[in-house]
């Protein structure tokens, strides 16, 4: 059963980053793909850290695993949020699929 569960679990992880990969190659800008990136690449990683927990089955290799779980989830949707911040402050708009630019709107407030 234990390698059942692994199997589907890596078959998941996969999954999702290929996804993430797919999406780096596939979407127009910056913003997109940053948001494929820290989404999917960040669930993938999460979900195969978890398998290696499950097949490895020893307590100091499931502790570390679920510690890069947490860390992989604390980090990454920060880091994707400041590096878009960044790349918007110095130039980088939006592709002109953006309907709404909130970003924009917010530093022309700032502006008044």
């Amino acid at each position: 059963m234990t390698s059942i569960i692994v199997g589907l679990a890596l078959v998941l992880g996969s999954f999702f980053c290929f996804t993430a990969a797919l999406g780096l190659v596939r979407f127009r800008d910056v913003y997109m793909r940053m948001h494929a990136a820290s989404k999917a690449g960040t669930l993938g990683s999460g979900v195969l850290l978890l398998a290696l927990a499950v097949h490895a089955g020893e307590l100091d290799v499931v502790t570390r695993a679920i510690a890069g779980v947490l860390f992989f989830l604390l980090t990454a949707p920060i880091s994707a949020h400041l590096l878009a911040r960044a790349a918007y402050i110095v130039g980088y708009k939006p592709c002109d699929a953006t309907v709404i630019d909130e970003l924009e709107m917010a530093q022309d407030d700032k502006r008044q």
